[in-house]
């Protein structure tokens, strides 16, 4: 069973998230989401768990879920989110031949 982190904390992460890096959210759906249509329009952070990240994407209009493992493992403690979603960013820059960013 993934950990769930409190609801603050959730909410504060998806505030953050869809908020200050909403090109971040669209780089990694487009990274990690099966290959089976069109281009990926839109991209919002919904949720977490100790074991992945949670996105509804939109493709063609459609809203799907898209959930991607945390590539370090399963997580527990709040700073561990940074380190995976951070992660996640620099594979989703990786896969689509992006040049990341530097993390400060």
């Amino acid at each position: 069973m993934p950990h769930i982190f409190d609801a603050e904390v959730v909410s504060a992460i998806l505030r953050h998230m869809n908020g200050d890096h909403t090109d971040d959210n669209l780089l990694i759906a487009r990274a990690f989401s099966p290959a089976d249509g069109g281009e990926i329009t839109d991209a919002v952070m919904t949720g977490l768990d100790g074991e992945a990240g949670v996105w509804d994407i939109t493709r063609d209009g459609v809203v799907s879920e898209l959930r991607v493992a945390w590539p370090g493992g399963a997580i527990s403690e709040r700073p561990a989110v940074r380190r995976e979603v951070v992660a996640l960013y620099d594979l989703a820059c990786e896969r689509l031949g992006v040049e990341p960013r530097p993390h400060g």
